[in-house]
């Protein structure tokens, strides 16, 4: 069983929605604390003051070299590469030949020849990549790679620490801990500090909704640079940010963590083969269809289109040139009705079957979280990715609706199982209840925070 391929798993649970949806997989957790002062006050941190959040430990490194790499990523991939160079990153996505998304990750260049890249996020994608870099180097070409598996799968450290630094208040820590101005780097570009004396890369991006930092280098720096930026922060209310606070960052800057990969039609058949069944996760929530093209989305479903470009050939290129024409849906947060979410609360606690449980602050069950949303008794997309935020008192999911509905729309999200799968990550016993939700942008803060909580 443990060395059963994916293709063999959909043939013995006769395919593959049977398979996601009754296949367990381990509750995901980040390997870091829980908490470190408790998820509410983490949360409010990259908002009010500055937080930093560890992601040395969760996230699946790919680290990629030699001469033929970049014709190879090329073939696979939509993003353009004609001006990728050391010190600039991206965000890699992939499509299957029907213009359909198999997943996203950041490739960073940081130098020149050996492991001089590295592509960093869940393994979805990287398997994707790593499979095509092991046939590129059967074939002879000049593509070499070495995987860093998170720290869940792997034994020993990582090769490097990865630290973000978030919050209105992190210029003024940064301006402290470098005697000076924070660093002036482009957006998702690559530049070289140094902290506590050690060399440090530094990425400039965004989680949470807020302007930050990801700084990363050689694990054995690792507790110098920590300790460094937290001493930098203590007067500013810096917060360590711990695994349950951290799961929650993709519902404010408005990125799908995992979303469902298109992988199960013929072209990816050799790839099936080779996959090990253990790496596919699994399917929950209360979207129901027997059609595996049902769960597939594309770039443009998720706010993904910013990355395609048509100045080269890929798989997938003439498909998803159709899809960017005329796309059929959009990435959106979904505001939950409150009175709605404490009647799921409430429901735990009365005599009767209860809805399925609503977890805080993060609600998914599945590896691919996958709930219907309906407008007016009809299926209008997908909501993905649900929880609570504290700062503004909001549950909230992120989802995919028609292009027609638009924002400000009240919808309705379909919370729970019917039928129930075989997973053990779900209630035995529950009842299928509709959620009303309003619809905003993703991401939501902006909107948030300037209009819905002016109405308050």
């Amino acid at each position: 069983m443990t060395n059963e391929s994916l293709a063999e798993a959909i043939t013995r649970a006769g395919g593959a929605v049977a398979l996601l949806r009754n296949q367990n997989w381990p509750a995901f957790t980040f390997p870091v604390a829980p908490e470190f002062t408790n998820w509410r006050d983490e949360q409010r941190a990259w908002n009010t003051s500055v937080a930093l959040m560890d992601q040395s430990h969760h996230m699946t490194q790919l680290f990629l070299w030699g001469d033929d790499l970049i014709p190879m990523l090329e073939g696979i991939s939509p993003n353009t590469f004609g001006t990728f160079r050391p010190g600039v990153a991206k965000q890699l996505i992939s499509v299957n030949k029907d213009g359909y998304l198999i997943g996203d990750g950041i490739l960073f260049n940081i130098a020149e020849g050996e492991e001089g890249l590295v592509l960093v996020g869940h393994h979805i994608l990287i398997d994707w990549v790593r499979f095509n870099a092991e046939k590129a180097e059967a074939a002879g070409k000049d593509v070499h790679h070495r995987l860093d598996p998170n720290s869940h799968m792997r034994q020993g450290p990582p090769t490097f620490y990865r630290y973000e630094l978030q919050g209105p208040e992190a210029d003024r820590v940064m301006e402290k801990l470098f005697g000076g101005p924070a660093p002036d780097i482009k957006f998702f570009h690559i530049g070289d500090v140094t902290i506590a004396g050690r060399p440090v890369k530094a990425l400039r991006h965004g989680m949470a909704g807020q302007p930050g930092f990801e700084f990363f280098g050689p694990w054995e720096d690792n507790e110098t640079v920590l300790d460094a930026i937290m001493e930098a922060g203590e007067e500013f209310g810096i917060r360590r940010v711990g695994a349950k606070a951290y799961s929650s960052t993709p519902l404010e800057s408005g990125w799908v963590p995992t979303p469902f990969p298109a992988i199960f039609d013929e072209d990816f058949a050799e790839y099936r083969e080779w996959l090990p069944a253990a790496r596919i996760g699994n399917l929950g929530g209360s979207l129901q269809s027997d059609d595996i093209h049902d769960y597939y989305m594309t770039p443009f479903d998720l706010g993904l289109g910013r990355s395609v470009r048509f100045d080269h050939d890929f798989h997938g290129r003439e498909a998803l040139e159709r899809i960017a024409a005329d796309p059929q849906r959009r990435k959106v947060t979904l505001l939950w009705n409150a009175e709605d979410v404490a009647g799921v609360v409430r429901s735990q606690v009365e005599p009767g079957i209860p809805a399925k449980f609503l977890e805080f602050p993060k609600a998914r069950y599945g590896f691919y979280q996958m709930d219907e949303v309906r407008h007016e008794g009809r299926p209008v997309g997908i909501s993905t990715d649900a929880g609570y935020i504290a700062f503004d008192q909001l549950y909230m999911s992120l989802a995919t609706l028609d292009v027609d509905i638009a924002d400000g729309t009240e919808v309705v999200v379909v919370w729970g199982e019917d039928p129930i799968s075989r997973k053990h990550s779900v209630d035995a016993a529950h009842r299928q209840v509709e959620i009303r939700a309003t619809v905003a942008p993703a991401p939501y803060h902006d909107y948030a925070r300037t209009v819905y909580r002016a109405n308050d």
